[in-house]
């Protein structure tokens, strides 16, 4: 299988992404809130790492009452060593839940933006046209809460080393010069080879991020079309395409594995020689007297702090790699919701008009190589608006939040009932949903359903023909400007469809019905009719009136 070319990140414009994210939600209405729990944090981390190195030297008087048995000593410096512990657990989970709640608020804020963007002028449309962002949806959702969560909790580690190696250099200083110079040594050595361990991380995360989203996405497929996928017995079909899914994500996270396992090698081996070379160079100072010995506690327990601080990019190595794979991934999203490009045309114009619906030098084309035309430079008038597909011409319409598109395949999203039958916003009134419901012989619905405010998957629950009644009936409450109708008679019927165009014309609704039906005289004011070869007939009902292309 031939593999994607692993992607490189700019670390510079990472970083221009980061600030711009956290200035822009400093200067949010929460950032007021979010700036005070950011400083209660710096000074919580103050306060523990203060208390860890009072707690050096209480642990270093206390190991000393030992070595002495001195047992009054012993028990005065054990009820400090739990007055110190306790105020330490007392600073940490403080600090544990208020970096919680600010991630929490982040989170929060940074998922309405990017819903509001990729919500907004059609941009999730347009991103899944141009396929330039694969699995936008994972992007908000998983990636969203791995930057806030992971960018917060990396910047108070680091700072946590700055006021460790602040906090630290001065007593390690004085135990053992030596030590503290070690302690520097070990670290840069380190941090540069587990760098050249692990450098591959970034590329293989950010492909496995993708292969994971796309297994995801094909399961949801075959849940969602679980009916004519039995209908068409395509189960091999799946079968083969989870498969391969499965084993390309397998395959690279094989990779991972492998580059974690020498990555482990070196960190883990690492990490316990922390606990010995202190041993090593202050036990011989006590051997010779020239320290107590408490201080090889003190000193084990401060180089280890030390070299934690030091340590930084050793010991959060894997997890630096996957945050750089986070903010690649979201940082194409905060581009593509801001650039997403326009549908391919050629020359379509849109004038707004509140009063207007009009096709103006409409022609309408194939898709296909032949590029067959439909109908060839339409121009027509009616009391309101619609949205079509063009190629070419002029249309005229109010806004979109004017128009209503009935389809030929209904589309009923996620929600209760009076959603359905709302913008999901405003609750429509009960008696006005009966009112309704009840025209259209289909009042039954809300019965089956459990009443209006029970949320259903509406695809199982109802019929076609029951979800076309549902989308009506949602034209008829709303009384747009316009609605644009596809074949009605073939959807409803002539006795039900005749109805529903009477019930639209009381609450005032201009129509636009698309269908091959016979007209039924008096029922309609203006027909075209589309030839074959794209020529059309305008027919003013009212008037016999007939106007030819």
């Amino acid at each position: 299988m031939q593999e994607t070319a692993r992607p490189h990140v700019d670390v510079r414009e990472t970083l221009r992404h980061l600030r711009t994210t956290v200035r822009d939600f400093a200067s949010c209405e929460h950032g007021g809130r979010a700036i005070a729990r950011a400083c209660l944090l710096l000074v919580l981390l103050l306060a523990i790492n203060g208390l860890n190195v009072v707690n050096s030297y209480v642990g270093r008087d206390f190991m000393t009452a030992i070595e002495q048995r001195n047992g009054q000593e012993f028990v005065r410096r054990a009820l400090l060593y739990a007055g110190v512990f306790v105020l330490l657990t007392l600073a940490a989970v403080l600090y544990r839940f208020t970096e919680e709640r600010l991630g929490l608020m982040w989170r929060e804020w940074l998922t309405y933006r990017l819903v509001d963007r990729y919500l907004g002028d059609d941009v999730y449309y347009r991103m899944n046209a141009s396929g330039a962002v694969p699995n936008p949806d994972q992007r908000i959702g998983d990636d969203v809460r791995a930057f806030t969560t992971t960018t917060l909790s990396l910047a108070l580690i680091f700072l946590n080393g700055l006021f460790t190696i602040g906090a630290f250099s001065g007593v390690l200083w004085t135990i053992s010069r030596t030590l503290f110079l070690v302690a520097i040594g070990y670290a840069a050595v380190g941090s540069i080879l587990v760098i050249g361990f692990g450098r591959s991380l970034v590329g293989l995360n950010s492909m496995q991020s993708d292969k994971e989203a796309n297994f995801r996405a094909e399961l949801v497929h075959v849940r969602e079309n679980a009916e004519m996928v039995a209908m068409v017995r395509r189960e091999p079909y799946f079968r083969a395409r989870l498969r391969r899914d499965v084993g390309a994500l397998a395959d690279n996270l094989k990779r991972i594995i492998t580059v974690n396992r020498n990555v482990g090698y070196f960190t883990v081996g690492y990490n316990y020689f922390i606990q010995l070379i202190p041993v090593l160079i202050v036990a011989p100072l006590f051997i010779r007297g020239t320290v107590e010995f408490g201080v090889i506690s003190q000193s084990s327990m401060a180089f280890a702090y030390l070299l934690g601080a030091f340590s930084l990019v050793v010991n959060q190595f894997t997890e630096l790699s996957s945050y750089a794979t986070v903010l690649r991934r979201l940082h194409a999203l905060v581009d593509a919701t801001g650039s997403a490009p326009e549908p391919a045309g050629e020359g379509i114009t849109i004038v707004e008009d509140p009063n207007r619906f009009a096709f103006e030098r409409l022609t309408l084309r194939s898709r296909s190589d032949d590029g067959e035309v439909f109908v060839r430079e339409l121009s027509f008038e009616v009391p309101r608006c619609a949205h079509v597909l063009v190629r070419v011409g002029r249309i005229i319409r109010p806004r979109l939040e004017d128009v209503l598109l009935l389809p030929e395949r209904p589309y009923l999203p996620p929600g209760t009932l009076r959603q359905l039958l709302g913008d999901g916003v405003a609750a429509v009134p009960e008696d006005d949903v009966q009112r309704v419901l009840r025209g259209l012989d289909a009042e039954h619905i809300v019965e089956r359903a459990g009443g209006l405010d029970v949320e259903r998957d509406w695809d199982d629950l109802l019929s076609l023909d029951e979800q076309r009644l549902i989308g009506v009936a949602r034209i008829v409450l709303a009384a747009p400007a316009f609605a644009m109708l596809a074949d009605m008679n073939e959807a409803l019927g002539a006795e039900r469809a005749q109805r529903v165009l009477t019930m639209l014309a009381e609450g005032g609704v201009g129509c636009v019905e698309l269908g091959a039906r016979d007209i039924v005289r008096g029922t309609v004011d203006t027909t075209i009719e589309i030839a074959a070869d794209g020529t059309w007939t305008r027919v003013e009902e009212s008037r016999s009136r007939v106007a030819k292309s």
